[in-house]
């Protein structure tokens, strides 16, 4: 597929993704995407976020906690 922002190609890779899920912050490994081979702009298919978040709602294995800080811009 094409990139949106920069016309490139893209390809398919397993990426490292920040998913939020009902106001709580989940990163997940290991995820399939197309990821522009130029500018790095990932995309997922609606059909992997709702596995994502199917997987996240039901029991699943914790590989690791992280504390994580929120800061504001102003």
């Amino acid at each position: 597929m094409k990139c949106e922002f920069c016309n490139s190609e893209t390809t398919r890779k397993k990426v490292r993704k920040s998913h939020w899920f009902k106001g709580s912050l989940y990163i997940v490994e290991d995820v399939v995407a197309q990821v522009c081979k130029e500018c790095g702009e990932r995309y997922f298919h609606a059909k992997t976020l709702d596995e994502i978040d199917k997987k996240i709602s039901g029991k699943h294995e914790i590989k690791e906690l992280l504390s994580v800080e929120v800061l504001s811009a102003q």
